[in-house]
This record gives structure tokens, sequence and C-alpha cells, in this order.
């Protein structure tokens, strides 16, 4: 078995093959992945805020599943006629590795829609990269603009932070940004403490479509009443490197300008045959089989799974349904090895938590509904005990007891943090 991916899915089902090895599965599995860790992405924009360590929300690939082989590269290319992949792992020469059954957990990357200027000038929040170049960004602005007092234009520039997408990902952004700005404000002097301006844009006519109408009143009232500005029912339509334009002809100039508006599946996905959802993801039947391709299962956000309890209507693509999905498309390899049928993939979502800074969070846990303290406490303590390793546990925790009680740190890790543009977005059309 070759799984490619080191995500959460990706991740999960190693884990999964190695318990059925104990059980006596005669299996033999490979992971490839282009990272050598798992990054545990609902703490990614605590990163960008400094508020975490970059290292202490990432688990070794090689740590998590210590009796699998693992192979650290990108896989170019899938033959499915001969069932091999083809590793690429700089310098060494391209290898082709033999599978009888392939495990596509590749995940996603940002679509940017086509519209003009926006990949060579958005940021995005995928991975610790991103994060920390944000944040390395913001303080970077901030040093300019402290003793940039001529040019009224330019302030604007440097002190307005933009995000396009008020799902979890660019409202957990927004916030967060706020969070770091207000929360170094004081080392700054040259800077009036109502300068800086925080806007979202977001598509629909309220933020955090995927809770409740009153959770996401509850997290765009909060918002707002710390001066996050809201452009509800616009779109981006072009970025430059000095403002962002959207459909109304609104200009916004903006030297920080972050896109959490849309994914689309890794491009590996889009070589394959099968069948493909609009979005581009893999359609797989409700055991994780993709039609016409013998031996590929596909897991985790690049594929599209019917969830038969709803009608055949996707599975949403999140953490829990990336993880639940590895466990069963393990199980059901071994089924299939074993001669017997796989099983359908059923599962009910448990629930939905979003972080809004300030100690306020909403959450969704099994119909009942939490907001404030209460939900940002939940947040906390649920996504510590999810955390891979009790090692990365203790170090998040400390990191929060810290926070705090101590202001945030603003070294410039990089001296050119101040001139940087964002044009490692280039990366998005390469497979991962």
């Amino acid at each position: 078995v070759v799984i490619v991916g080191g995500g959460f899915a990706g991740v999960s089902a190693a884990q999964r093959f190695e318990r059925l090895v104990l059980r006596g599965v005669p299996v033999d599995v490979t992971v490839i992945s282009d990272s050598n860790f798992l990054l545990f992405t609902p703490m990614l924009a605590e990163v960008a805020s400094s508020a975490l360590e970059p290292s202490h929300i990432s688990s070794p690939v090689r740590a998590a599943v210590a009796h699998t082989r693992f192979r650290h590269g990108a896989v170019a290319e899938i033959d499915t006629d001969r069932r091999s992949v083809a590793l690429c792992s700089d310098p060494a020469p391209t290898e082709w590795l033999p599978y009888d059954h392939l495990v596509l957990a590749v995940g996603s990357v940002p679509h940017f829609l086509d519209l003009p200027g926006v990949a060579e000038h958005a940021r995005t929040m995928k991975d610790l990269t991103d994060a920390t170049s944000l944040r390395e960004q913001v303080i970077g602005l901030l040093e300019r603009a402290d003793h940039v007092a001529a040019d009224p234009a330019v302030r604007k520039e440097l002190l307005t932070f933009v995000v396009a997408g008020g799902g979890f990902a660019g409202a957990e952004t927004i916030a967060e940004l706020f969070d770091l700005v207000h929360g170094v404000l004081h080392y700054f002097p040259g800077i009036a403490p109502d300068e800086p301006r925080f806007v979202l844009v977001h598509s629909r006519d309220r933020i955090l479509p995927e809770l409740s109408p009153e959770l996401g009143a509850y997290a765009l009232d909060r918002l707002q009443a710390r001066g996050i500005e809201f452009r509800l029912e616009a779109r981006v339509s072009a970025a430059t490197a000095t403002d962002v334009e959207l459909t109304d002809g609104d200009r916004i100039p903006t030297r920080t300008f972050v896109w959490a508006a849309g994914n689309r599946p890794s491009p590996l996905i889009a070589t394959l045959g099968g069948d493909h959802a609009r979005g581009g993801a893999l359609v797989t039947d409700p055991c994780f089989r993709v039609s016409a391709l013998d031996g590929v299962w596909a897991v985790g956000d690049c594929a599209q799974i019917p969830d038969l309890d709803s009608g055949g209507a996707p599975f949403p693509q999140t953490a829990q349904h990336a993880l639940r999905q590895g466990k069963v498309v393990a199980d059901n390899i071994a089924a299939v090895l074993a001669g017997r049928e796989p099983a359908e993939f059923r599962f009910a979502t448990i629930g939905s938590l979003v972080a809004l800074g300030h100690r306020t969070a909403v959450a969704e846990i099994r119909g009942r509904r939490f907001s404030g303290l209460v939900a940002w406490l939940m947040w906390r303590g649920i996504y510590l005990a999810k955390l891979p390793g009790i090692e990365k546990r203790v170090r998040v925790l400390l990191d929060w007891l810290l926070d705090m009680a101590f202001p945030r740190d603003i070294v410039l890790a990089n001296r050119r943090s101040i001139e940087t543009t964002p044009t490692r977005n280039a990366r998005a059309g390469q497979p991962r």
C-alpha cells in the first residue's frame, strides 16, 4: 500500500495500518509526503499572531508512524496502468514505486479563481511558512509605518490588513491579526491606536455559514465591536501590490492581503482518470474507491465522498472527517485483502469551533451552541487534547500561559520581511 499525503487523512490511515499489522494483516505500507511533519492546522492562525511557536503545532511524520516506511518527496506522476507512482526527492533521480493499493490523501491548495493579480499578491494560510511569513510581514510593516509620517496614502497601505473569505480560516485569521497588531502597538509610538484598519471581504450575507445564523451573527457582532470592518456580499475582483479591488469597483489600499476564499484539490488529482466533481475532487463511492481506477482510493480534501445519511451530499472537508476517513480506508483495504466487502463510510459531524480572539469563540457541538468565554475554553481544551503527542500539548499550554503574562514577540527573523511579497503562491500548482 502506498499512501500519498502526510496530512490528517494520510497519517491516520498509516497509524491504522500499523495496528492492523499487529493483528496479523499482511500489508507493507509506504507514506509519501513533501512535508516531513503533520501540521495541526486548527492552531495555525495563532502562529501568525505570535501566540504559538511554529514547531509546537507540528509533529514529525516519522514519529507519528514509527513502524511505517516514510519517503520525503513529491509525487510527480501516477501511472495507474502500471500501478506505480513517480517519487521526486531532489537531488535523487525520479524513482517509481509500485503499489497494489494506492491511497490518495494529497489535500488541497489555494484556488485564486484566475482573478488578476491575486495569485501574485495574496498571502495564504495553508502551512507554517504562510503563517510565519504573514507575521513577519505585519511586524515589518509596523516598523515602516512607525517612521513614515509624510505620506498619508502610504500609511493607509501599510496599516490596512485585508482578508478575503468569511469561513473558519478567514474569521480566525482576521481576529488573530487584530490581536497581534493591537497587542504590540505600544512598541510603536509613531502609530496611533485608531490607524490600523482590518477588513474582511465575504461573498455571502453572513460570515461563518458553516455554523448556525445565531452564532454567525454573534461572531460578526463581536468582531465589529472591536473595529473590524466587514464587506459582506462582496467579492475580490483583482489585486495589486498596494490595493485590493472589489467587484463593486471599490479599492482598498493595503500591503497585506490574505486569501482564504477558496481551495481546490492538489493539481496531482487533475492528472488522473475517474470521475471528478465540479471543483476538481475525485468522486468516490461510499467506500472511498475511485471509479475506473482499480486499486485507487481517495480520502480527505482531494475526494468527494457521498454521505448516505444526507441523501448523497458530499461530506464536509474538515479535519475530523479526514481523521475518521483515514482509519476506515485502512480497514477497507484490509477487508479487500481478506476477500471481504469494504464498509460504507458513515460519520456524523461532532461539531465545529471557531476562535475569535480576545478570549472569545463560537462552538456548535452535537447541536448545542456555545459562545463567548465558555466556547473559547472549549476550543482550547478540545484542540489541546487532539494535538498529537503529549510533548506538543505541554509546549502549546506553556505558550498560552506565557502569552497571558507577556506581550507578543516583535522580533523580525528575516531582515527582508519589510519588502517581502507572496510570490511563493506559484507553489500552489505543485503537488503535495
